[in-house]
């Protein structure tokens, strides 16, 4: 039986239901070859009078072959180039039968999914939840290669395509209608085939319902080609503007720019050439494996819940406590309404409960300022969070998140004191960034439901939390915390107990290596600058000075009374460098009055002029490409050590948190997965020239040299 259904009717219309092998419908040989047969059977249809392109699944198309996408190596371009021929060739042959062709867009069209659409005649979607159109392809490092640039370029112009191909920008139905990605939209799934149907009845006989405007006579792609003025002036400032936002290391914008432009110049079927080798090359880049391995196979991992205990029903948070309404506190307390879920926001006084109300308050003002919200729902999401003083309100909570500053003395007297209230079978969160939470659940009376719960800030914009284990928290209450995070619609990964565990310890490398940088003498500019030419968000000096140079002195602090100073590494360097700072000039970071920059009220930073006096040597010469990789290699080495030691329990929740948890380049999929496509003997080669000249904290872990004894890459 066909993977694609084929129904003809008394008008002579044929119904082509797309029903593929598994959950989805996927661009992969299975399609190929039913779309191959199903073109042929049409192009020798009689009595043909138009055909409906629809779906048997949710969504009405899914997509490339990502598998597929994987595979494609370096040096056998030709075959990829083949594969792509193919379902060129069958869409192009779709598109040029003698009838309307109407695609009935029942759910997300995205991707080869909407490439399909665009190479119909006419196309309607039904205006429902679920419908999402567009070409996401430039988020995995890959551009449109069925025809995606091409039609967009010829149906809307270079201008207005250029948002959807380079952004990768998505649109609901009604939003489709209005840029013209669409012809029609029906209000429900019951009325899209019947009005599919309508439509081909309407124009029989109509010959011009039955050709693309691209392939009509003297067609002009609107807007104009690369020689008119406004558009040969866009394209001019368009590549700088580019390499601002990807710093030159991510290929694919640059790809799609150059093939919609060619797109805009050339002939149709010249453009779709052009169009399979800008995929062909963009297949085979690190970039792209890196981006499809994490992005799609290792977060679906994460969302799908690999790290979360089996044998446990789903639970769902009803009654959370917040202690703390400072700024991670309020966070959380507005994460949680947001989820419908019932807050109380503690805090030493009611004065201070009620500030932190406030930031909900003011966030959900701003979504009802631009109509994403009304005020009826502002005041129901507001209703939910009771700020108070007395713990009593604490009565029944499912979960207590504390959220106060990083002292063990003052997290175990609040524990003592309100773990009472839990309701039975309760879990306590603790939202702390480095303290031990073996060591935090040692105050608790029922350390098998104490876990760590730690959010990033601003809580409200971050998307990761990490769920930390001690080692007597049980798989129950991991399963929890773990609902929880999905509650509040976080992706949550889950790491074993360790000082600073994961994403603290490894952002901790990357600020640590700026200091050295600064203090060996390079320029602090050269330093920031630097950083973000790997592609982290933003230079190390000026993160530090974000975080504050007075946290990294309480934690410094705070370990020192523990007894595990320089546990990791030592960080004599880093202790120097802010002890320099704060106890002899005061400069303790951004929201201290300054730290390494002062900071105008503009908003504007200039270097705080005695740090050059302090550590700046003209003279000294280190190569561009060594401080590049004394930044990157750092992460990626503390990463692999959390690996190795198991303190990550897997390497997908070590990609996505390094990505969504510490900001590492998206380019390498992760800091572990980096490792895969740079090659281990050449990382292990590269950390061995970084040792020898920069100490040995470049030594590459032994689990590297082991990976590749064995032949295996990190999965």
């Amino acid at each position: 039986m066909s993977v694609f259904r084929y129904e003809k009717d008394s008008d002579g219309i044929v119904t082509v239901t797309m029903d593929m092998t598994g959950p989805v419908n996927a661009m992969n040989e299975e399609y190929r070859s039913a779309m191959a047969e199903t073109v042929e059977r049409l192009e020798q249809e009689e009595g043909l009078s138009g055909v409906v392109l629809a779906s048997a699944k949710k969504v009405f198309f899914a997509g490339g072959d990502l598998y597929e996408l994987l595979a494609a190596k370096k040096g056998e371009e030709d075959v990829f180039l083949a594969m792509i021929g193919r379902i060129k060739d069958q869409l192009r042959r779709l598109e040029k039968l003698p009838v309307p062709v109407v695609a009935a867009i029942n759910g997300a069209a995205l991707g080869g999914g909407f490439e399909i659409c665009l190479s119909c005649n006419y196309r309607i979607a039904a205006d429902i939840k679920g419908v999402k159109i567009g070409l996401p392809e430039v988020g995995l490092e890959l551009l449109p290669g069925g025809g995606g640039v091409v039609r967009m370029v010829n149906l809307l112009g270079l201008e207005a395509a250029l948002p959807y191909l380079m952004e990768g920008k998505q649109v609901d139905a009604a939003k489709a209608l209005k840029a013209g990605l669409i012809h029609e939209t029906v209000a429900s799934l019951d009325e899209l085939i019947p009005r599919a149907k309508a439509y081909i009845l309407e124009n029989k006989g109509n010959e011009a319902a039955a050709v693309q405007p691209w392939d009509t006579k003297g067609y002009k792609v609107p807007g104009g080609g690369p020689n008119s003025p406004k558009i040969a002036q866009m394209l001019t400032v368009a590549p700088a503007m580019l390499f601002q936002k990807t710093r030159g290391i991510l290929p694919a914008p640059e790809q799609i720019l150059d093939v919609a432009a060619q797109a805009a110049a050339l002939d149709f079927d010249t453009a779709q050439t052009v169009e399979s080798r800008g995929l062909a090359y963009l297949a085979v880049t690190p970039q792209a494996k890196n981006m499809i391995t994490t992005f799609f196979f290792q977060m679906n991992k994460v969302n799908g819940g690999a790290s979360r205990p089996k044998d446990f029903e789903p639970n769902t948070v009803s009654k959370v406590g917040v202690l703390g309404a400072g700024m991670m506190g309020q966070g959380i307390a507005y994460v949680s309404a947001m989820a419908g879920i019932q807050v109380v926001l503690k805090d030493i006084s009611i004065d201070a409960a009620q500030k932190g109300k406030s930031y909900s308050e003011k966030l959900l003002a701003k979504q009802v300022a631009k109509g994403r919200m009304d005020e009826a729902k502002k005041e129901a999401i507001l209703g939910l969070i009771k700020p108070t003083a007395d713990d009593a309100d604490l009565q029944g909570c499912d979960l207590i998140i504390e959220a106060v500053f990083e002292n063990i003395e003052l997290k175990n007297k609040i524990t003592a004191a309100t773990e009472q209230y839990l309701a039975e079978g309760g879990v306590w969160g603790s939202n702390t960034s480095s303290l031990p939470i073996s060591q935090l659940a040692e105050a608790s009376g029922k350390p098998e439901n104490f876990i760590g719960i730690h959010f990033f800030s601003p809580v409200d914009k971050m998307p990761l939390v990490e769920v930390i284990c001690g080692e007597k928290t049980s798989d129950e209450t991991l399963a929890k915390a773990f609902d929880y995070t999905k509650q509040i619609r976080k992706t949550p990964i889950v790491v074993n107990d360790s000082l600073a565990f994961f994403t603290s310890r490894t952002f901790g490398t990357y600020l640590d290596e700026g200091v050295r940088l600064l203090a060996e003498g390079e320029h602090p500019i050269r330093i920031d600058n630097l950083g973000k030419a790997i592609g982290m968000p933003v230079g190390p000096l000026t993160v530090h000075d974000e975080v504050s140079l007075e946290l990294t002195r309480k934690a410094q602090e705070t370990w020192d009374d523990m007894g595990v100073q320089d546990k990791f590494g030592e960080q004599v360097t880093m202790r120097q460098v802010v002890g320099t700072m704060i106890g002899e000039y005061g400069r303790g970071g951004r929201y201290h009055g300054g730290g390494f920059y002062e900071y105008a009220e503009d908003g504007g930073k200039t270097i705080w002029p005695k740090l050059l006096d302090l550590y700046y040597n003209s003279e000294l010469d280190i190569p561009d490409q060594d401080i590049k990789d004394r930044l990157l290699f750092r992460q990626v080495i503390e990463t692999l050590k959390c690996l190795e030691s198991g303190v990550l329990r897997n390497v997908p929740d070590g990609n996505i948190g390094s990505i969504m948890g510490i900001g590492a380049p998206v380019w390498t999929g992760g800091f572990i997965q980096f490792v895969n496509t740079y090659g281990m003997d050449k990382f292990i080669a590269r950390c061995d020239e970084l040792a020898e000249k920069y100490g040995e904290r470049f030594k590459a872990p032994a689990i590297v040299s082991e990976k590749l004894a064995a032949g295996e890459l990190f999965a």
